[in-house]
């Protein structure tokens, strides 16, 4: 007579065997949208080059930003490029951590050379597009990159360095509400 285990087996195996198998054979669910994939009817960002900032005006930008650093008691590099991305002015406030003096630079040179502000890439790394991100020269995926528009046209930006890229956006902000 064969045991009760025995007959258990024979009885429940190949029950759980079909469900395995039909568990096995579901099929995977479709990956989401690649939204690079989308072709969009207009180039993004596509601001005309205008001319470009002068030195009065970027230290006229740079002492604003200064102003609404100093109310938060922040210590901040900050550096204003032309609308090709040449330095034009620079200042790092005292007590301003060295690190901040190429940050802020490369900020700015990153928001003027391709036109948006540097937080769309941070923005792009917080949800794990980083395939664009990684091919681009001269990237850089954090706040306080802001292009300098005046009348529809860039004619620079602001880089600020030295808080937390809240903060770091917040004063650029500052300077940058001087263009109109």
């Amino acid at each position: 007579m064969l045991s009760k285990s025995v007959l258990r087996v024979a009885v429940l195996g190949p029950a759980l065997l079909a469900a395995t198998l039909s568990c096995a054979q579901a099929p995977a669910p479709a990956p989401a949208p690649n939204p690079l994939d989308t072709v969009p009817d207009k180039i993004p960002f596509d601001i005309p080059y205008g001319a470009p900032i002068g030195l009065d005006r970027a230290q006229a930008l740079i002492a604003a930003t200064v102003a609404e650093a100093k109310k938060h008691d922040w210590k901040f590099c900050i550096a204003v490029v032309d609308s090709g991305g040449n330095l034009v002015a620079f200042q790092r406030m005292d007590g301003a951590q060295l690190a901040s003096i190429q940050i802020s630079e490369h900020k700015a040179r990153f928001s003027a050379t391709y036109r948006r502000e540097s937080k769309v890439y941070e923005n792009g790394v917080q949800l794990n597009n980083l395939n664009y991100l990684m091919t681009l020269d001269g990237a850089i995926a954090s706040r306080g990159g802001i292009p300098l528009v005046e009348g529809g046209k860039l004619i620079g930006a602001i880089g600020c360095s030295g808080g937390t890229g809240s903060q770091d956006e917040v004063a650029c902000k500052a300077g940058a509400a001087m263009v109109k």
